[in-house]
């Protein structure tokens, strides 16, 4: 496998390091100390940047002002983001964006994609279940009535919902199909409840009840909810990705000016080694990363459909970017859990995206059924 990128999608990750070289993670409180949301809102500003640097717009065709990239231009901008735990809805603006842009009809795609490219409209995205793999873990009915769809139900942990303009989110048929709907913020009956995520940011617990929309806002093709899972636990992949990296450099940083006995304790064979592990831990996480957003991005046939490459990646960035924390944590000592130290913040996040769309468990599920029907068919 050729994981050499292009030219420009190497372009996108150095305008990415521009954007967020002035983002300080550590300049923000922690969940610990604020006993709740650590902001009312995303960083703005941070997201102006991204809109002026075209960033925003990388996944969006040209017709609608974007620079037309793919999946993996957007996971190497959320790795570069997630090094400085940039508080901004760019996982799910972008795993949106694309999604539309695939399944939505013509006069749905003119009206919001040019928006987001500017980064005028936000878009924020509901998961939904463990994994999300089966249409009835949704929690979320939608029945035609009429020339319209009628949605009930409820929707938790959902990211920035308190703040973008428009939430995407599955809901089932009664026939069982899947279906993705773009809801207003203040759409009637739509109502929020405020929710704290465990790296301190605000969600929301998104009711729905009798809420219309029409078709165009309705998206009835069975592959729309499986292309923006697939979307967002790649995308979440790529910022454990992003966030792991940051958290050993910190650690090898640490280690190597830190002395015990006259040496540097990176220089101990006990240090040493669980350094290297979490080295090895890296680097199947960016394997198995790019190998889940090529599959997504060429869709080229394998053993198993792409959600197999989804899992086996999602498993590795959840286990892997525990076991890096944890190892910093320890290798800190008590200076890791001072909150005037920006590890703590790490810490959170990982937590956050370990468990994020299923934790390790869920996805060798989800796998072992994926290599179960392809053995038996």
């Amino acid at each position: 496998m050729d994981f050499t990128f292009t030219e420009e999608q190497q372009a996108a990750v150095e305008a990415a390091e521009a954007v967020f070289s002035d983002v300080a993670p550590d300049s923000v409180p922690s969940p610990a100390l604020t006993h709740g949301a650590v902001a009312d809102d995303f960083d703005r500003t941070l997201w102006r940047k991204l809109a002026d640097a075209d960033l925003l717009s990388l996944p969006i065709a040209p017709e609608h002002g974007g620079a037309g990239l793919d999946p993996i231009a957007l996971c190497l901008v959320l790795r570069e983001s997630a090094k400085v735990l940039a508080r901004v809805p760019l996982l799910e603006s972008g795993a949106a964006a694309l999604t539309l842009q695939k399944h939505a009809t013509d006069g749905l795609r003119a009206d919001v994609l040019p928006r987001i490219a500017t980064g005028d409209l936000v878009i924020t995205a509901a998961a939904a279940g463990r994994t999300g793999h089966d249409p009835a873990e949704l929690a979320t009915t939608a029945r035609q009535d009429g020339t319209e769809w009628l949605l009930d139900g409820t929707h938790t942990a959902v990211p920035w919902a308190q703040t973008a303009d428009r939430i995407l989110l599955p809901a089932h048929t009664p026939d069982g199909h899947a279906v993705l709907a773009l809801v207003p913020r203040t759409h009637p009956g739509v109502s929020l409840a405020p929710q704290t995520s465990t790296n301190g940011e605000r969600y929301a617990e998104v009711r729905l009840d009798s809420v219309r929309l029409g078709t165009r806002e309705t998206i009835t093709d069975p592959a729309a909810w499986e292309s923006l899972r697939n979307l967002l636990t790649t995308g979440t992949c790529a910022l454990a990705l992003g966030l792991g990296e940051r958290v050993l450099a910190m650690t090898s940083d640490y280690t190597g000016k830190r002395e015990q006995f006259g040496f540097p304790v990176a220089t101990f064979q006990a240090v040493a080694v669980q350094t290297a592990d979490r080295f090895i831990d890296l680097r199947a996480m960016e394997a198995t990363l790019w190998q889940a957003a090529w599959r997504i991005t060429t869709e080229t046939a394998g053993p198993l459909p792409p959600a197999g490459d989804i899992a086996v990646a999602k498993i590795w960035a959840a286990e892997g970017v525990r076991r890096i924390v944890q190892t910093a944590q320890h290798l800190h000592g008590g200076f890791g859990a001072d909150t005037d130290y920006p590890l703590h913040r790490y810490h959170a996040w990982a937590k956050q995206l370990e468990l994020s769309l299923g934790p390790a468990a869920a996805h060798e599920e989800a796998l072992g059924e994926l290599l179960a029907a392809h053995t038996l068919g």
